[in-house]
């Protein structure tokens, strides 16, 4: 419910607003994206809302109905939004539709909706229908906040964020394979909230081997707890494996195998994506994450997966955290070739660096994604 004596006296502080609302929906909206809305009259807020899970109430639709409530006439109210309001029937009815039968006077975007289907048009009829529009309000935190589905709107691909935790000086466990635990608690907590924000969490054969994890997300509630998908090219996987436990998996192979009939039984599902030497073809399985509408993908894998989800560009972003230690030689965070010149060396871009209890978290990417910043404002001739 939205507080009436908030005050907003700019349109930062009411996109800024609309923002914390948006982060409400953190672990429900999927496969929709993460938008809050916030209504303004005379620099109070009337109502406020976020998206609700799939086929229910968008945030505009859950701010309208806040206001009403709370006995507020919506005629003339300003509309923040996180994301461009829809302008097409989907699982719900246009949100656009409902700001111009509402009377709104001026609704205020973060951004066009990379939805092909809306891209530009929710903003283009209610600008139609004499509603002031202004766009691009603190557009780089929208874009975060629902940075994976951008990516699946223009790429058709997941955004991939790898994890690693390693000592200082790069290992991630001893060579013997003991590795509970080289970051704090805190750095442990903090991955369970990213793992919490994805909708599948990645992970290879050699790891459940190894660890025999359950990858589950401890300490948040995930009323929609991301899937589980483990790369197993030959199916080695053990029935028994406490990752099988709960929830079906997604399991990815090169081929059927004897053990097919067995882990299917268990209600898990099996995916059969085949490269030229005979392993999962990764380009070919986040292509198929994103037809099955996956926005965020976490992966927490060993050094030989995570070199090959390098090496084969299907990872958009290193989650890593450094414990103030020195280990020696151990495990390494990629088993990538070594080079024969420097300059073929990967290059990333420190996207954002924090201490986190007694740990740094280190957020690299790969590549910047394009992020319309541009402001514009158009008002009634």
């Amino acid at each position: 419910m939205a507080n009436d004596t908030a005050q907003i006296h700019n349109d930062t502080e009411g996109m800024a607003l609309a923002l914390a609302w948006a982060a409400k929906g953190m672990h429900i909206t999927a496969p929709n994206p993460r938008v809050g809305c916030v209504l303004v009259r005379d620099g109070v807020v009337i109502g406020a809302g976020h998206t609700q899970p799939a086929g229910q109430a968008h945030a505009e639709i859950e701010a309208m109905r806040d206001a009403r409530q709370r006995g507020h006439d919506l005629a003339g109210a300003t509309a923040y939004v996180t994301l461009e309001p829809c302008s097409h029937y989907g699982r719900t009815p246009p949100c656009s539709n409902a700001l111009v039968q509402a009377g709104i006077g001026r609704v205020v975007a973060a951004m066009l909706d990379p939805n092909p289907l809306v891209a530009g048009r929710g903003l283009a009829q209610l600008e139609a229908a004499g509603i002031a529009v202004t766009s691009g309000i603190l557009a780089e935190q929208a874009h975060e906040l629902n940075i994976g589905f951008f990516s699946r709107m223009r790429r058709g691909l997941p955004w991939v964020r790898l994890k690693v935790a390693a000592s200082l000086d790069g290992a991630t466990a001893l060579a013997g394979g003991e590795s509970q635990w080289i970051t704090g608690p805190d750095a442990r907590a903090d991955g369970h909230a990213w793992r919490a924000r994805a909708q599948a969490i990645l992970t290879g054969i050699g790891t459940v081997k190894a660890d025999d994890p359950q990858l589950t997300v401890r300490g948040i509630e995930t009323p929609l707890p991301p899937r589980r998908v483990i790369v197993d090219s030959r199916l080695e996987i053990d029935p028994g494996a406490r990752i099988l436990q709960g929830e079906p998996c997604w399991i990815v192979a090169a081929a059927e195998s004897e053990r097919a009939a067995a882990l299917r039984a268990l209600g898990h599902e099996l995916i059969i994506l085949p490269n030229a030497q005979g392993k999962v073809d990764l380009p070919a399985l986040m292509r198929e994450l994103g037809r099955r509408e996956i926005n965020e993908v976490h992966v927490e894998a060993g050094s030989k997966l995570n070199a090959s989800m390098v090496r084969e560009g299907c990872v958009d972003e290193l989650l890593v955290y450094l414990a103030p230690s020195l280990i020696g030689p151990g495990q390494g965070m990629f088993a990538l070739p070594a080079l024969a010149r420097l300059a073929d060396q990967r290059r990333l871009r420190f996207h954002d660096v924090a201490r986190v209890g007694d740990d740094i978290r280190i957020l690299a990417r790969f590549a910047q994604p394009v992020i319309h910043t541009e402001f514009t404002e158009h008002t009634e001739e």
